[in-house]
């Protein structure tokens, strides 16, 4: 099942600008608000969100809020989950697939600066979590494109990604590995916050810790080089919202 909004033709593509957010549910007032705001500080052309929790027909009063030209769901499952994928008629994107865990799409695909652009959102259950890798592994044999995946993975790749709580196995850290260097992706770092995620609990043991983050091949790192992810403050979610821009948009 999906929904799908929108489709106009694509004017000129401008500057990347990405905000991605695991906003734990918009049926919050303070939440919508929230990305409202993020929205019009720092005007992406391409939003994705996870844990949208909310009918497709809600979702698309939002798109209508955020004044964005199209959108595309993937819809919640039992009253969780859910994804959503909004996008100004600048870019020409098209979808390409997508799962509960996963939206991926071309953008520009009939011009030689094609690329690819998947929004992923890792398995929340560690013991599903190799399915999550399973799932990048076969999107890297799938096209042959400069590819960005960004999105909350649910996992770390070094103990300095975590402060807090119980330690992480290294060899749930090293699966992740694994699958990055198959993917042949390469971690694009942040500046900002240095953590994404934590629970909260400031009457006990307070965990923080980066979940979400933006991926690359090397191939789209020689096309957008001044490409920079950004780790945003955010309080009405447990996570942090993510900004991946251009230098040239950040400095404006």
């Amino acid at each position: 099942e999906k929904f799908i909004s929108g489709g106009c033709q694509a004017a000129p593509p401008r500057t990347m600008s990405i905000i991605v957010w695991n906003c734990r549910g918009l049926g919050i007032p303070r939440r919508v608000q929230e990305l409202s705001d993020i929205v019009k500080a720092k005007g992406p052309n391409l939003i994705f969100l996870m844990e949208t929790k909310k009918k497709s027909s809600y979702l698309e009063k939002i798109r209508c809020r955020l004044k964005f030209d199209n959108l595309f769901v993937v819809p919640r499952r039992h009253l969780s989950g859910g994804l959503a994928l909004l996008w100004k008629n600048e870019l020409d994107l098209h979808i390409w697939t997508f799962s509960p865990h996963h939206i991926d799409a071309v953008i520009n695909p009939r011009i030689d600066d094609a690329w690819r652009f998947t929004g992923f959102y890792g398995a929340l259950e560690t013991v599903n979590r190799e399915d999550s890798w399973s799932l990048l592994r076969y999107l890297s044999t799938q096209l042959d494109l400069p590819w960005v995946c960004i999105g909350d993975f649910n996992e770390i790749t070094r103990l300095e990604e975590k402060s807090g709580g119980a330690i992480r196995p290294e060899k749930q850290m090293q699966e992740f590995r694994d699958c990055l260097d198959f993917c042949g992706f390469k971690d694009l770092g942040f500046t900002g916050l240095p953590f994404t995620w934590s629970n909260r609990r400031y009457d006990g043991p307070l965990v923080w810790v980066r979940l979400d983050r933006a991926v690359a091949s090397a191939d789209r790192l020689i096309q957008f080089p001044s490409v920079r992810l950004h780790q945003l403050t955010g309080f009405s979610s447990n996570h942090k919202p993510i900004w991946l821009c251009s230098d040239s948009i950040h400095s404006r």
